[in-house]
């Protein structure tokens, strides 16, 4: 029954790492996507359809340009937005198996472990605490020690400018 319990946790953890790969997919996409219409939008020749046929109908534009348009951002930016698509499906499908794997775990054995290792936790919680308020302790005293010891610094400035100015008399 253990070894059932630690071949789920196992697959929980293949499935977040399959899932941070898809999360990171995502990501990419995403930025190919906003790449590839920031591309088009820093192109004024292709902010419309219009102004191809105008430069069309002026002889100033090939017969290419329309279709160029279509395969430039069109083509990038449709890739990018497939990718993505694919990416969150995957990412998706991720997520739905993880409760799924979490539900195949024996009950029994994993409360067990799962109590104890809450034990474990509250332990090593109240241990950290513990650390924690110690080092606070000695920060305060060092920082008392610290003040003392720029307030001698300051008289002994003050001393020695004392000294060093000339007298009046």
């Amino acid at each position: 029954m253990e070894e059932k319990g630690l071949m789920n946790a196992k697959n929980i953890q293949e499935l977040s790492l399959e899932g941070q790969n898809h999360l990171e997919e995502t990501i990419g996409a995403a930025f190919q996507i906003l790449s590839a219409m920031n591309d088009e939008l820093c192109n004024p020749a292709l902010w419309s359809t219009a102004a191809v046929a105008t430069q069309a109908a002026n002889g100033t534009a090939d017969a290419s340009d329309p279709s160029h348009h279509m395969e430039m951002g069109g083509g990038a930016l449709e890739d990018a937005r497939l990718r993505y698509k694919n990416a969150v499906a995957a990412l998706r499908a991720v997520l739905t198996e993880i409760p799924n794997s979490l539900k195949g775990r024996p009950h029994d054995t994993g409360s067990a472990a799962v109590a104890l290792d809450s034990k474990a936790d509250q332990a090593e919680v109240e241990r950290l605490e513990q650390h924690a308020a110690d080092l606070r302790k000695e920060l305060a005293n060092k920082n008392k020690y610290l003040k003392l010891l720029i307030d001698q610094l300051r008289e002994l400035i003050t001393d020695i400018s004392t000294w060093q100015s000339p007298c009046s008399v």
